[in-house]
């Protein structure tokens, strides 16, 4: 199969228009589309947003009858659907099926004027399916017969996010080495990191997947039940089983970014002094001086490609079970063990004052 990136990701919403205009406010994504029963969805809305090559689609269900219905009741708002580009989409729904993905709904190709988008569904972890998009035509055609484009005007403010760097999702205790197993058989995903994360008497088992160009990747998280109950468990109660935490937004300035979208209200989660006291000493000379990462609150890790920052908003979710992140790369190619753990001790520290999960 060949996987070629995230499409977009589509998030079922209680408030579309609320969501909408909080997307675009805080963190810069533009409309560029419509859906409704306008356009051939006669039970449901949707709103789509593209900031670089991120594409985000927002549905909100007009009757009982749409999947989006149940998912909310469940789960409250959250990302119902990851959406991989492929070049074959019929062969890449034979062989996900055929690595044990449940086929949800079979190859279509709706096409208007020279555009065409061949679309499949399969079936992901918990509630999450995964669409499977081949693209033909004009670029910038999103769903034909479905989502009437609309581009924004040319403006002169510049895209903070290049593109989605990767999708964190909580997995029932047990369930890992299986969601590993079957992205590896069914999508062609290898297994690219590993870990056992300690965060006081609790302890949570990660393991990443990614594919073979580096632009899919999953962070998968289990909690270990050997240990005291903690966040990971607190997430899976919350949003009533497996589901995606955080969607991370790869930027080329992490600390510009991080400056403009804290001057439009976005909150960070903090970081404790003193991880930034030995930062260079453990890290060497970095890309971005550590007073400078210490005063936003970013974090610093490296590989032996390159180095990484990454910082975590604070959720606004009602359930707490859904949070973004930033991230920059400079060469680094995979993930900083210290940040991992110092996300979580973060999220420890506002579960301590009652504030949840993120």
């Amino acid at each position: 199969m060949k996987i070629q990136g995230i499409d977009h990701i589509e998030f079922y919403v209680g408030e579309l228009p609320q969501r909408a205009a909080d997307l675009s406010a805080a963190f810069g994504f533009q409309v560029w589309g419509y859906g409704g029963p306008g356009t051939g969805l006669p039970d449901q809305r949707s709103v789509l947003l593209r900031q670089g090559r991120a594409q985000i689609l927002l549905t909100t269900p007009l009757t009982d009858a749409h999947p989006a219905a149940a998912y909310l009741q469940r789960h409250g708002d959250g990302v119902a659907t990851v959406a991989f580009s492929t070049d074959d989409v019929a062969a890449a729904f034979a062989e996900a099926v055929a690595g044990g993905a449940s086929p949800l709904a079979g190859p279509a190709y709706p096409a208007r004027d020279s555009g065409q988008v061949g679309t499949a569904s399969v079936s992901g972890f918990g509630d999450v399916r995964h669409k499977l998009v081949e693209r033909t035509g004009p670029a910038d055609e999103f769903a034909p017969g479905a989502i009437r484009m609309t581009p924004p005007d040319p403006g002169p403010a510049a895209d903070l996010f290049e593109a989605i760097d990767h999708i964190a999702v909580c997995l029932p205790a047990g369930e890992l080495a299986g969601t590993v197993r079957r992205y590896r058989e069914a999508f062609g995903l290898g297994e690219i990191f590993d870990e056992r994360i300690e965060v006081g008497g609790q302890a949570m088992l990660s393991k990443v997947v990614q594919d073979s160009s580096r632009e899919v990747t999953f962070t998968l998280i289990e909690p270990d039940l050997s240990r005291d109950p903690g966040q990971i468990d607190e997430f899976l109660v919350s949003h009533q089983g497996a589901g995606v935490q955080h969607v991370a937004l790869r930027t080329a300035d992490i600390t510009g970014a991080v400056r403009v979208l804290s001057g439009r209200g976005v909150e960070f989660l903090s970081t404790p002094p003193d991880y930034y006291e030995s930062l260079e000493g453990r890290l060497g000379a970095l890309a971005i001086p550590a007073r400078q990462l210490q005063e936003l609150n970013v974090l610093a890790d490296r590989d032996r490609w390159g180095q990484m920052f990454q910082i975590f908003a604070r959720s606004t979710h009602e359930r707490r079970t859904f949070f973004f992140e930033l991230i920059e790369r400079r060469g680094a190619l995979t993930f900083g063990s210290r940040n991992i753990r110092a996300l979580y001790e973060a999220i420890e520290r506002r579960r301590a004052m009652g504030e949840g999960h993120a």
